[in-house]
């Protein structure tokens, strides 16, 4: 009789080579968490509470993300030697030469860069004291230099006053050193950059022939930074300098393969990261999926805009937001969609033309009323004379910007347009929008620069036949403007008629398909050779 073959050795050998399977995957899978772990920790961390932002402009697209990234100009941390290399001199001053607000179109196919000069004037909003910020008051009435905010309030005051004048809910915060930026340009394998003729800057470092050139992370920052002593010395024309070699960095990631690799991904990270600042609720897992989700994207859907801008009224050196461009492009980021023009003309109703609009009494209308202008105390003055009129309002507020001219009252459905009517009779210069995402039942009316007070209330005659106590009698109300309701020519930011994907073209910018040799415009300048 034949003995069956053991097979208890068989399978003993199998167990260990299952075990030492197990061990290796373990043990792999431990170094890349250690690796994150270690990049996760040297990562400057801040947290963010929801009550510094203040009241914070709405979601009007959840599968879109919006990151504020800035150029952290601190010498902190660096050595003598790093200082001298790099050409950073020795002020200690934190400020941010280098504000972008980059937007990520829903399903990453669309990517928007849009940069906010570090001479743009907003205003001062409160920003909360913490370690080596003094913080400061509120102030409508006032102004602050915005790359000044980071050395006022930190980042927190930073994200805050974008998020107010744009009107943009921002998602994360990216802020990167200058070491950092010289190691990032380095991992990438350098840039190219054209001059259109020699180049050699003692303040910044920078030194270039004429012609395409291939640098690496020291000159690619001394190319960024570069400003004083090139061109018309304005940061104006610094930021077109810097679009057209972004859009160089943006070619080579695509042709290069990076964001399809996440261990070279990864690599770049790790080393930005002992430079690099952000709100605790971005993780390094996070960074690492952004950038490779960017690979579909072609040159020609990454576009870069300056937000429009015009003299400061006060100091020509300065910059304010031009209105109303400004205020439309913010609207189309923050929506991710064009946007149509509102009509301020009724639409016929379907019972024909003619029909009267629909109205109700304004004891039914429940409004919150939100400055969007920043006059004092606008907001307060206009919900007390709503109320003397009747209308029920559930509070007052800042709306998301004061970058607002015309007059807005947002609405959540055609249910609440008899409430829309109502409210719109009792104001000039005033145009209505649709927000899906407002509460049903309440509307919203963002009061903007034009807005000078509630229409007049003109006293009926009595009636024959009524006596003086049953006549109506005008109610109080704050001064108004002497025009007649009538179609704005200007168009608040939630009208925009601009849509994202053509912002560049509009406003412009360019795509990262540009080519290197197409910015000798942004050397132009008294300055200039």
């Amino acid at each position: 009789m034949r003995r069956q073959p053991r097979s208890g050795g068989k399978r003993h050998v199998l167990r260990w080579v299952a075990v030492a399977a197990v061990v290796i995957v373990a043990a792999g899978t431990l170094g890349v968490y250690l690796k994150y772990r270690a990049v996760f920790d040297s990562i400057t961390r801040v947290t963010v509470p929801g009550t510094a932002l203040g009241h914070r402009p709405p979601v009007y697209n959840t599968n879109s993300q919006n990151i504020l990234v800035y150029g952290d100009d601190t010498r902190t941390g660096l050595t003598a030697h790093q200082q001298y290399v790099l050409h950073a001199g020795h002020d200690q001053t934190n400020n941010t030469d280098t504000i972008m607000l980059v937007h990520i179109s829903p399903g990453h196919h669309h990517l928007t860069v849009l940069s906010i000069p570090r001479d743009t004037m907003v205003p001062v909003y409160e920003c909360d004291s913490g370690p080596g910020y003094t913080g400061q008051q509120a102030n409508p009435a006032g102004v602050v230099q915005i790359n000044s905010l980071l050395q006022i309030g930190g980042p927190t005051c930073l994200w805050k006053t974008v998020e107010q004048v744009t009107g943009v809910r921002i998602d994360h915060f990216i802020g990167i050193g200058l070491l950092g930026f010289v190691k990032v340009v380095n991992d990438l394998g350098g840039v190219n950059v054209c001059v259109p003729f020699n180049v050699n800057d003692t303040v910044s470092g920078l030194k270039l022939n004429q012609g395409e050139q291939h640098i690496s992370g020291i000159q690619a920052l001394a190319f960024w930074r570069t400003r004083e002593n090139l061109g018309n010395g304005s940061d104006l024309e610094r930021i077109q300098r810097d679009q057209f070699m972004s859009a160089q960095v943006v070619k080579g990631v695509l042709h290069s393969g990076l964001l399809s690799n996440p261990i070279k991904l990864l690599n770049v990270v790790t080393d930005a990261a002992a430079s690099m600042t952000t709100d605790s609720g971005m993780s390094v897992s996070d960074l690492v999926q952004i950038g490779q989700s960017f690979r579909s994207l072609s040159g020609q859907n990454v576009q870069f805009i300056t937000a429009p801008n015009e003299p400061w009224t006060q100091n020509a050196n300065r910059i304010q937001l031009m209105q109303p461009q400004a205020g439309e492009v913010f609207a189309a980021i923050a929506r991710d969609q064009t946007v149509p023009k509102v009509s301020t003309t009724p639409a016929p109703s379907a019972s024909g033309a003619g029909a009267q609009v629909l109205t109700t009494s304004p004891a039914n209308v429940r409004v919150e009323v939100l400055n969007g202008s920043g006059v004092p105390q606008i907001a307060g003055q206009t919900a007390a004379a709503l109320t003397s009129r009747g209308f029920i309002v559930t509070g007052t507020g800042s709306a998301p910007t004061f970058a607002y001219t015309t007059s807005v009252i947002e609405y959540s459905s055609a249910a609440d347009m008899a409430a829309v009517n109502t409210l719109k009779k009792e104001l000039t210069d005033v145009t209505t929008l649709r927000v899906a995402s407002l509460t049903p039942g309440t509307v919203n009316l963002i009061l903007g620069s034009s807005f000078t007070g509630l229409v007049r209330q003109v006293p009926q005659l009595p009636q024959a036949g009524a006596t003086a106590a049953t006549s109506p009698a005008a109610q109080p109300s704050q001064p108004s403007s002497a025009a007649s309701p009538s179609a704005s020519s200007s168009v608040s930011p939630s009208a925009s008629a601009s849509g994202v994907a053509g912002l560049a073209q509009a406003n412009g910018g360019i795509t990262a398909a540009a080519a290197c040799t197409a910015d000798s415009a942004a050397f132009g300048g008294p300055l200039s050779p």
